[in-house]
């Protein structure tokens, strides 16, 4: 009897949620159906799911994350009263005031100790008080203020008090150059600008250039040792901390910003000309926080090493997130050749970083197993094999391998960390694994960008295959569109193929001061044209695999325009024609030259050197080097910065024409199409760079 109730009940059920096999196709409609919904695009067990979105061209291919697939992430789960960075700071506040929260190794006096923290309760006193101080100097809401100094904890503190007190803050780094920053601090028309002696010097070169900044704050200056300005520059200077005491004399109350205000203006060098800034809101950066929290789940315990540079958004994001969950922050002292010391002294449980210092933890790991010796070699690699095995089994690895072996790996980032994060370039996958292995902990690769407010997509915790990117950001959606001319398609198999597109509350505002250049990678349905060519894997996780756009990084995050790179080298007299590839995972620039035959001839008469044939001549060890040092001669005569230099070159005899398919109708050259044909000679000048110097290939 249970069982026929059973079977009754479940026929029941079945008959409202599917038509009757003896029903007719006209009374059909009268059986209740599914409710459609996200999940029913859903492609099997994956991370992702596709929205029924009509796309102009290929297949219905949005995809969103499976953790929000009907709408996406504005706010935090657990607080969604928190729109504004002010908000979430003062729920830090409120929430941790006496947990630890700023720390530094630096003393007064310049030396170096164990960390000394402030608490969050602390770092709130002195926000306000910054806030406070630049109110009473005058600078109403919405003023743009400068950051121009290293990470340190006035940083932070500083960025807290523009977002308090509704002011735009607008980070200022050296890698732009000088003339990048007098240009950022007039496009942006910034007001006051802190900065530290050490770049107080630069700022004072160009003073008379900058005519909108009216205060200067110098962040570990002593007032009576601060130079004197010209009487006619209208420009005050002043220590931080006269600012603060300024500030603590007058406090005035927050001026709390709205999520649709301005809370930044980002600087990008991704471009052949001037940096363009690029505007995010409150609620920009409140989203991308709130999309990361969904995933990855930090604590009030946990402590953060903040190395990354924080004008560039991948850190600060970082920052937002460890206030969200009342982290503590140990600064890194300023110097990148003491991050193992400062690591040692913090023993962090967070640690973000990019490919290029994960190269360096590999290769200084690697090279010492092999000088270990046999014996410790030969266990190094059975407890590798062994643990690597089980992890990709999803079993847990015996605990004997890690005091063996990897406890002792552990201690080189200070032995507690549970999460390693990397981001802006790929990191190789056998070193993730790598990762993964020696440190026994989370390793998570994110896939982003600054107009995009940080995180497009991120790998989910548990997914333990490497060499992609992850599934999209529960804070925005992603499709792939159809690259005709680069051969890339919704069709392609076995798996589709596009440049990656991204819709939602992360999506930046647009180019300050340039509708021209906002137009150019925001269309009119709102979705951001990244100009990256990605795919799809099974699982709905995404793989980045070109460039549509002729702009690249290389391993170390610095972006290489090398059309430019090329019009200078062909101001050499040996150049005809040349090619510059780099790409992420690696650090230097390779360069591939047509040459022209009559003139090398008629230089290498004079140089007694013997050919039988002009490629012979090509492939000269001289030659090539005699090349490379003219090329580097016009680049130094153009001021081309050190990463833009080519490492090495290959000389060829053939020129890039429209017949051999290497040049487009109006004679650019065809990149992809370059690749492909040299890829051999690429490949060969990496390989002899690593033998000359490994640190010059992957770094």
């Amino acid at each position: 009897m249970l069982e026929s109730q059973a079977h009754r009940r479940l026929h029941a059920i079945q008959c409202h949620l599917l038509p009757s096999s003896t029903a007719s196709d006209d009374d059909s409609s009268s059986h209740v159906q599914p409710n459609l919904t996200a999940a029913e695009f859903f492609h099997g067990q994956g991370y992702s799911v596709v929205l029924p979105e009509k796309l102009q061209t290929g297949k219905w291919n949005v995809y969103r994350s499976v953790r929000s697939p009907l709408e996406l992430v504005t706010r935090f789960a657990d607080h969604p009263e928190i729109g504004t960075l002010h908000d979430n700071f003062v729920h830090a506040v409120e929430s941790f005031r006496d947990y630890k929260y700023l720390g530094t190794r630096i003393r007064e006096d310049g030396t170096v100790g164990e960390y000394k923290w402030m608490t969050y309760g602390e770092a709130g006193t002195a926000c306000e008080a910054i806030g406070s101080g630049l109110q009473f100097h005058g600078f109403q809401k919405g003023a743009s203020i400068g950051l121009y100094f290293i990470n340190r904890p006035e940083w932070l503190i500083v960025d807290l008090a523009c977002s308090s007190y509704s002011y735009i803050s607008v980070p200022l780094y050296d890698t732009l150059g000088p003339d990048a920053v007098q240009y950022v601090v007039n496009h942006a028309d910034i007001q006051a600008i802190f900065c530290v002696p050490q770049t107080l010097n630069s700022l004072l070169s160009f003073l008379s250039g900058i005519p909108s900044v009216r205060l200067i704050v110098v962040v570990g200056g002593v007032d009576e040792y601060l130079p004197s300005l010209p009487s006619g520059s209208g420009v005050k200077l002043v220590s931080y901390l006269k600012l603060i005491s300024q500030g603590r004399s007058s406090l005035q109350p927050f001026c709390p910003p709205k999520p649709e205000d301005v809370a930044t203006i980002c600087y990008t060098s991704g471009t052949t000309g001037t940096p363009k800034g690029v505007v995010l809101t409150h609620g920009n950066l409140i989203a991308s926080a709130a999309g990361f929290c969904r995933s990855i789940k930090f604590a009030s315990s946990d402590v953060y090493f903040s190395y990354l540079p924080l004008a560039h958004i991948y850190e600060r994001t970082n920052q937002f997130i460890l206030a969200y969950y009342g982290g503590a922050v140990g600064f890194y002292q300023g110097d990148n050749l003491r991050l193992m010391d400062d690591l040692a002294a913090l023993r962090p449980t967070i640690f973000s970083s990019v490919p290029r210092l994960y190269n360096r933890i590999y290769d200084g790991i690697t090279n010492a197993v092999a000088n270990s010796g046999k014996l410790r070699e030969g266990l190094f690699r059975v407890a590798y094999n062994s643990k690597k095995q089980a992890i990709m089994s999803g079993r847990n690895p015996s605990p004997m391998w890690d005091r063996l072996v990897f406890n002792k790996i552990k201690e080189k980032l200070g032995g507690r960390v549970r999460f390693l994060g990397s981001g802006a370039s790929p990191l190789s996958p056998d070193i993730m694994d790598f990762l993964r292995v020696c440190f026994g902990c989370q390793v998570i690769e994110g896939y982003g960008m600054t107009e995009t407010s940080c995180v497009i997509s991120m790998m989910d915790v548990g997914d333990n295959l490497s060499g992609h990117v992850g599934s999209p950001s529960p804070a925005c959606e992603i499709k792939l569109v159809d690259v005709p001319e680069m051969n890339y398609t919704s069709e392609d198999q076995p798996h589709p193929r596009g440049e990656i597109c991204v819709r939602g509350p992360i999506v930046f505002q647009g180019y300050y001061k340039d509708e021209v250049q906002t137009s150019e990678v925001i269309d009119n349905d709102g979705w951001l044209h990244t100009g990256d060519i990605g795919s799809w894997l099974p699982g709905g996780r995404l793989k980045i695999i070109d460039r549509k756009k002729n702009i690249f990084k290389l391993a170390q995050g610095e972006y290489i325009a090398p059309e430019k790179i090329e019009n200078v080298y062909t101001k050499c007299k040996f150049v005809s024609q040349c090619f510059i590839y780099g790409d992420s995972l690696n650090s230097s620039l390779v360069a591939v030259v047509a040459v022209d035959p009559d003139l090398m001839e008629a230089w290498a008469a004079p140089e007694g050197i013997k050919y039988e044939n002009l490629e012979q001549l090509c492939n000269d060890p001289r030659v090539r080097a005699a090349v490379l040092a003219e090329m580097d001669a016009v680049g130094m005569e153009a001021q081309l910065r050190g990463f833009e230099f080519a490492k090495a070159v290959t000389l060829v005899l053939e020129p890039f024409t429209l017949e051999n398919g290497l040049l487009t109708p109006t004679f650019k050259i065809k990149r992809p199409q370059a690749k492909a044909y040299f890829a051999k000679v690429i490949s060969d000048m990496y390989a002899e760079l690593s033998k000359s110097d490994p640190k010059l290939q992957k770094m």
